[in-house]
């Protein structure tokens, strides 16, 4: 049974009043959803917070899901217009600077390039990369920040996040595209790759 099938019927039981299998679904999902605001948010605490009103959200629209799309799918564009409405809520954009670790790095294509820290210089390094990353990413448009999240962080599929952004799957490749290039611009100097050269 896949996971997809496993979440419609923990689903399925909580429309039936089964409030244990909700308590299943936030237990699966608390730590991908928080992981995924807190690129949006930086203090840990208002994650925790947004996250929780994200998933009572979820929790008091799920008589209405009709499971066209994947649940976490669903909680995903949820969570995600909780955070805006939070930001905006409290005069703020999304911030400049995140505090993402180094092993998040490792979780791009050329994460190869970090796996190897036997020495003070490669860690030196994989921190300065991890750095190069975070800055570029804390620079995209909301968009794109978005769109590179939810693939290379959270493996979301490019149909999975066009209903998680609400937008056409042409425009998620161009996201995740545009998104790509830009963190590529950052890191071609420290990794020494030619300009011309793709990814």
């Amino acid at each position: 049974m896949s996971d997809r099938e496993i979440d419609q019927q923990l689903v399925e039981r909580v429309q039936r009043g089964d409030k244990q299998a909700f308590g299943l679904l936030v237990a699966k999902y608390q730590r991908k959803l928080c992981r995924l605001l807190s690129r949006m948010i930086r203090d840990p605490a208002e994650v925790e917070d947004v996250a929780q009103e994200a998933f009572i959200k979820a929790y008091r629209a799920l008589p209405a899901f009709r499971g066209d799309s994947a649940f976490y799918t669903w909680l995903y564009r949820i969570g995600i217009n909780t955070a805006k409405n939070h930001l905006v809520s409290q005069g703020r954009r999304a911030p400049t600077t995140n505090g993402v670790e180094v092993e998040d790095a490792e979780q791009y294509e050329s994460g190869d390039l970090l796996r190897d820290n036997d020495t003070p210089e490669r860690l030196l390094q994989t921190r300065q990369i991890g750095e190069a990353v975070n800055d570029a990413m804390a620079l995209l448009p909301e968009d794109l920040r978005t769109a590179i999240v939810l693939r290379e962080i959270e493996g979301l599929s490019y149909d999975e996040i066009a209903s998680v952004m609400a937008c056409p799957i042409g425009t998620v490749r161009s996201r995740i595209f545009r998104a790509r290039e830009a963190i590529a611009e950052r890191l071609r100097p420290m990794l020494d790759i030619a300009p011309d050269k793709r990814w």
